[in-house]
């Protein structure tokens, strides 16, 4: 007897649209399947290794058998007290280790699970657009609603969030927000985060800020946090991750820090819903943020010296290129010749012909049709052959 055709209907997926970044990663896998050499500045995949005193950290926690039981959902007291010390050695603020500071098995994850914590189905949530993915569909998946508020390089932000804010009922109950942020690579100063908070206590409405850039950060330019604003705790969390700073992409360590309502919450979902990360990992995440930090300084350099290359490459060919203060990419508007072809025909334009892979802005919201994001994840050799094979495809 003939099995039925099952054409079941899951209501959380098909909220989700479809991967604009699809086709291009699909394009760049068939070339280099056919032998083709592509370079590739699509996902922002840290290349260097780990520093090799935390990699040596954790082969030494991983021998030890107690090491490989069930961890603890929240993160270990140790990781959470060093998350604290980091925050005061480079912030000069003070947390609780106990209450305002848990452990995420990387940042997507404690996004997506603080969502699920702190929204219901039918909240609205104010994201910047563009911006990264996981702000926007995290709100998706919690079943709320997104409010996009245009981030563009001749609009203030700020007051786009207060005019989407006023514009929407029932009003938002949660900002989201990235900054140093991925991918425009827009930066505040501690005065925006300072509105941020006074608009946020006036409204009664929840900040989350994600941090996942503060290390990396060029030409004296300094990232704020949120934490720093005195009152800040009342009204807003902040998540990070050791993926960028560290060259730990893989090992998944993110936090959150803040208000302790939020972070109990975050808790508590976690609780029914993982049991942390391996242990012998939280303990080498230890060495990396009490450890020597001349790792982090060697990192930003060389996303620094990267940068200068790609940006005065492509400013060399006639593609003009402003360079970031911070972040691990560039976000780059199509030359003026190709911006109505839009971002996503642009980017297999430059994979077919110039043989080097970027992400269509198009991938990251409204707002991001006429831009891609180049990824400072190749070595400067590599980065000049591209700017050669982007002149000769583009012919600026």
């Amino acid at each position: 007897m003939a099995k039925r055709k099952q054409n079941r209907k899951f209501a959380r997926i098909e909220r989700l649209p479809p991967y604009v970044m699809a086709e291009v990663t699909d394009m760049r896998i068939k070339a280099r399947r056919a032998g083709e050499d592509i370079i590739d500045f699509g996902m922002g995949n840290p290349d260097m290794p780990t520093p090799k005193h935390i990699v040596s950290k954790l082969i030494e926690a991983a021998q030890k058998p107690q090491n490989h039981r069930y961890s603890a959902s929240r993160g270990i007291t140790k990781l959470r007290h060093a998350i604290c010390d980091w925050y005061q050695r480079k912030f000069s603020v003070e947390l609780n280790p106990e209450t305002e500071s848990i452990v995420t098995i990387g940042s997507k994850e404690g996004i997506s699970h603080l969502m699920l914590a702190i929204t219901s189905p039918g909240d609205s949530v104010l994201v910047p657009s563009p911006t990264y993915p996981i702000h926007t569909y995290a709100v998706v998946i919690a079943n709320g609603d997104v409010i996009n508020v245009p981030l563009t390089d001749n609009e203030d932000f700020f007051d786009n969030l207060t005019t989407a804010f006023e514009r929407t009922w029932p009003r938002p109950k949660v900002m989201m927000l990235n900054f140093p942020h991925n991918p425009t690579t827009v930066t505040v100063d501690l005065e925006f985060f300072e509105r941020i908070v006074d608009f946020a206590e006036k409204h009664d409405i929840i900040v989350v800020n994600d941090l996942a850039y503060a290390e990396l950060v060029f030409d004296d330019y300094k990232a704020p946090s949120i934490m720093q604003v005195p009152g800040a705790k009342d009204v807003a969390v902040e998540i990070s991750t050791l993926s960028k700073s560290y060259n730990m992409p893989g090992w998944r360590v993110g936090f959150c820090v803040g208000n302790p309502e939020m972070v109990y919450a975050l808790q508590r979902i976690k609780g029914y819903l993982d049991y942390g990360m391996f242990q012998p990992i939280q303990i080498a995440s230890i060495i990396a943020l009490n450890g020597p930090q001349e790792c982090v300084e060697e990192t930003r350099k060389v996303y620094e010296s990267r940068r200068n290359v790609l940006c005065e490459g492509l400013n060399r060919i006639g593609w003009e290129t402003d360079k970031p203060k911070a972040t691990m990419f560039a976000w780059v508007r199509l030359p003026e010749r190709y911006r109505g072809m839009g971002s996503l025909e642009f980017s297999k334009l430059l994979l077919s012909k110039a043989k080097v892979a970027v992400s269509p802005g198009a991938g990251f919201g409204d707002g991001g049709n006429e831009y891609v994001r180049f990824a400072l994840v190749e070595n400067e050799h590599r980065t000049r052959q591209a700017i050669r094979g982007i002149r000769d495809a583009l012919k600026l």
